[in-house]
Formats: structure tokens, C-alpha cells, sequence
């Protein structure tokens, strides 16, 4: 017999998800920390985004964090730049595997090709591609068949390389990948996972239906969804966020990577939905006591923040200490905040 839905607030499911994503308080330094912080995958299609966000979420983060022996890079979820978890890797690439004919076949076609032409050697995608005959994008597909790693700095085409494939099962990855989905960024719909991680709907239906034992229904602001029912003690538990929590959040950090009405659950305000989820490159976002209340950009040493509400000296002086502190390495002197309110 399906539970009762359990009302969630507003509060409630902000609160849950700041926790289990340790954005009111960092984790200590250490592997077990990297793979907490890594639990949904941490985009990096904005150069260093994902070191930015292991910073906001773990102690003592240094420049070349995102290369801990605990961290691999990967195409993850519709085919962005990742920093992953190293032991994770079967959940975010095996567990977007089409299950489709075409699909599947150009996956592993694409796989083997791409081994046969580098045969153990590393070099740029671009080159790989070009070297292939192929246009380099598309060796992207490859990634699902969780035989693909990539090395991108920031600076230069990502480099490519092929592993052997992970021994784990299409399914159960991919069962896995939608509890990563729900524990992160619940409560949620299989038409959320599915836009988040960039599979087909029916696929994403079918993982709700194999999880649907270890599912609870609720209701939320925005809709009927679904948590994990491990989880629902923590929404029951959630609290406010402590008033100093001061995190300067990358683009595409895991926090706003919504789409569609769950936007509206983050941020209310249609005015500053648009300045935050734009139409080209998105800023990052200023989180404040556990509310997101503006955006910041950056160029080279300078931050510039964009606050949607007044702040206090001492919010001011946390911000500007936030920045000081971000370990992005080159920047040939101390980073200094303008404020653009």
C-alpha cells in the first residue's frame, strides 16, 4: 500500500538538500569528503566550476583538489564536463547507456573505435576525432558505455583516454544514478530525472518503478514528487540555515542545476530567476543563510557580486572573505570584490 504523502515545505526540502549537500557546513579534508561532495556529480563545463563547488563543500580545498586520486573527469550527465567520484564511474556513464537499438550501437561502436584508434594513448578529443575521420563531438556518445575518461584543465581541448568497462550492470546503474538524483536534488519526478541526467523519459520511468518500493510520495510546493524513504526522517529533521553560511556557488553547480517549475521552488521571484538561469552562460549564485539572494561573476582577480537585497556589513564582509578564499590558482594577485547593487 502506497504511504500517505507526507507534506514538505518550502523550508524543509531547502533545508534537506543544503545538508546532504554540506552547504551549511564544509566536511572535513579527505576522500570520504570528495565522494560526499561528488554524490550527483559536479559539473565542470565553466573552467575550475567544479573545484569551486568541492570548495563550498569541503575544508582545505586547494587549487588541485579536482585531481585527488578520489576524482575522475568525465561526459556525465548530458554530456557536460564532470568531476566524479573514481569508484562512481559505472553510475554516471553506464547508467545513461541507451537502451534503444541505434542508440546502444552507436555507443559501443563509437567505444571501440575510439580504443582501436588510441590503443593505450592519450591525446586531445579533437585529435582523436579528426584523426578518426569523425567529427570530435561525437565521440561524446562513447561515455555511456563507461570505457571514456577525460582530463580537461580549463585551458586546453580535454584530453581522452579509454579504460576498461566498469562491471556493473546497465540497470542498476542507472537505478542508482536516479537515488543519487532524489538524495541530492529531491523531492523529485521521473520528468525532472530524466532533464537532469539527459535520458529518455521512458527510461527515467522505468528506474521510478524499479525504486518504487524504497519511494515515499509527497506534496510540496510545486507539485506531487517523490523522495527516497530513507530520507524522509532528514526532511522531517531539516533546520534553517546557520546566518554566516556564506557560499560563493560556480555555474552549473549542483544547487541550481533545475529546470522548469522547480526553479520557482529555489528562487520565487520570476525577475531574479531570469537574472540567475539566463539564456547564454549562467553567473554563479550568492547563497546566504541558506537563501539564494543574488549572483557573481568573475574576470581574472575581480568578483563581481549582484545581491537582490540589501545586505549588512557583516554579510558584506562574509562575502568578500568567501572570495578572498577561493583556491583558483594563476590569478597573479589577491581576488578583490566589486559590488554591483
Amino acid at each position: 500500500m502506497t504511504p500517505k504523502p507526507l507534506d514538505l515545505s518550502r523550508g524543509q526540502i531547502l533545508g534537506f538538500r543544503r545538508t546532504v549537500s554540506a552547504l551549511d557546513a564544509r566536511l572535513p579534508a579527505g576522500s570520504d569528503s570528495l565522494r560526499t561532495a561528488a554524490w550527483a556529480g559536479l559539473q565542470d563545463s565553466m573552467p575550475r566550476a567544479a573545484l569551486l563547488s568541492i570548495h563550498a563543500r569541503v575544508a582545505g580545498t586547494r587549487p588541485e583538489s579536482w585531481e585527488h586520486p578520489a576524482l575522475v573527469q568525465v561526459w556525465g550527465p548530458r554530456f557536460s564536463a564532470y568531476v566524479i567520484a573514481t569508484e562512481d564511474r559505472a553510475v554516471f556513464t553506464l547508467g545513461r547507456l541507451p537502451e534503444d537499438a541505434a542508440g546502444l550501437k552507436r555507443a559501443v561502436d563509437t567505444a571501440d573505435r575510439l580504443e582501436a584508434y588510441l590503443d593505450g594513448r592519450r591525446m586531445t578529443y579533437s585529435e582523436a576525432g579528426h584523426g578518426m575521420g569523425i567529427p570530435p563531438n561525437s565521440l561524446r556518445y562513447a561515455t555511456t558505455t563507461g570505457r571514456v575518461l577525460i582530463r580537461w584543465d580549463g585551458a586546453r581541448r580535454p584530453e581522452i583516454w579509454t579504460v576498461p568497462r566498469p562491471d556493473v550492470e546497465p540497470r542498476d546503474a542507472r537505478n542508482e544514478l536516479a537515488r543519487r538524483f532524489l538524495h541530492v536534488l529531491g523531492p523529485g519526478t521521473p520528468s525532472g530525472f530524466s532533464s537532469w541526467a539527459g535520458i529518455k523519459p521512458p527510461r527515467a520511468r522505468s528506474a521510478f518503478e524499479d525504486l518504487v518500493g524504497d519511494l515515499n510520495p509527497v506534496r510540496t510546493p510545486i507539485g506531487d514528487a517523490w523522495i527516497l524513504a530513507g530520507d524522509e526522517p532528514a526532511f522531517r529533521a531539516s533546520s534553517p540555515a546557520p546566518t554566516d553560511a556564506v557560499r560563493l556557488l560556480p555555474s552549473g553547480d549542483t544547487w541550481y542545476l533545475l529546470q522548469g517549475v522547480e526553479r520557482e521552488l529555489l528562487v520565487p521571484d520570476p525577475v531574479q530567476r531570469g537574472q540567475l538561469w539566463t539564456s547564454r552562460v549562467w553567473p554563479g549564485a550568492l547563497l546566504v543563510g541558506g537563501e539564494t539572494i543574488g549572483t557573481w561573476r568573475r574576470a581574472e582577480a575581480t568578483v563581481t557580486v549582484q545581491p537582490w537585497r540589501r545586505l549588512t556589513p557583516t554579510e558584506r564582509e562574509a562575502i568578500e572573505a568567501e572570495a578572498a578564499g577561493l583556491p583558483l590558482p594563476g590569478l597573479g594577485g589577491p581576488i578583490r570584490v566589486c559590488w554591483d547593487d
